[in-house]
């Protein structure tokens, strides 16, 4: 399949168990408890990669983009509280945590940049607890930039995806069941998956996102990453139907990731 030049997204042919640590509670508990179920098992399943393009934009925009990705260059990513000065390479203590990016699924790590200095960049990481930050050397990391942006309304089961304002998609979706709720707050994508049975669980396309099931701190050998992705239950969306996952109809999470090519760092608001 031949992809749109100027929409760089990541596109992993892989198992989805594995994304960025186990995608969370994307089916019912029936569903989840099928280990042979189409799709893939929801806890670090072996998976092939294959690396189509990455997520910066193929041409500069004609203004400064509105969301900035820092996207690791370095496979283990020390991550630091604030430096003095972001424009300094001193060390600002110890780092307090590292990210390996090899362990991830894709072989990738996309973070949101929200300060960048000429030695040091803060990023919101995709890790426990939802809508943490720390700082990188800006080394460490490549920028790129876009105008996407993913507004999700749980009450109205209704996701927008807009792209410097405009309204690009407009689709009703599943949400978290109400023991297993979606978490509302500010994430990002951080990968793009191809499951291995387009008309399975997770529908041809699944976005993994930043953030984490506030209930599901174990879900079959994974952490409850939450994402975005398709359903082979489509009389199901509009309710809440999933375990803190959105499902899209499969036809929109295919125009999304082949024709708007919605690149990862794009960031996700749950109300």
């Amino acid at each position: 399949m031949e992809w749109p030049t100027d929409r760089r997204t990541v596109i992993r042919l892989a198992g989805l168990g594995a994304l960025g640590g186990g995608l969370a509670a994307c089916s019912g508990p029936d569903e989840a408890g099928e280990p042979g179920s189409s799709g893939a098992t929801e806890a670090g399943a072996s998976a092939t990669t294959d690396s189509r393009q990455d997520s910066s934009t193929s041409s500069a925009p004609a203004t400064a983009p509105r969301t900035v990705v820092a996207t690791a260059v370095v496979d283990r990513l020390q991550v630091f509280g604030p430096p003095p000065d972001p424009e300094e390479l001193g060390t600002p203590g110890p780092a307090e945590q590292t990210l390996d990016r090899t362990s991830r699924v894709t072989g990738q790590l996309v973070l949101l940049a929200l300060e960048v200095g000429a030695a040091w960049t803060q990023v919101q990481l995709p890790v426990r607890p939802n809508g943490s930050t720390g700082w990188v050397r800006s080394s460490a990391v490549s920028l790129s930039g876009h105008d996407f942006a993913i507004d999700i309304t749980l009450a109205g089961h209704e996701i927008v995806v807009t792209e410097a304002d405009r309204e690009v998609l407009r689709s009703e979706v599943g949400v978290g069941r109400a023991d297993r709720p979606t978490p509302g707050g500010d994430y990002f994508t951080t990968e793009l998956l191809r499951p291995p049975d387009p008309d399975g669980l997770y529908g041809p396309y699944a976005y993994g996102l930043s953030g984490y099931s506030d209930v599901l701190m174990d879900f079959r050998g994974g952490e409850g990453v939450i994402g975005i992705h398709g359903t082979n239950e489509p009389d199901l969306v509009g309710t809440d139907v999933s375990s803190g996952c959105i499902r899209l109809p499969n036809d929109q999470i295919t125009r999304m990731a082949e024709q708007i090519g919605l690149p990862l760092g794009t960031p996700v608001t749950i109300r």
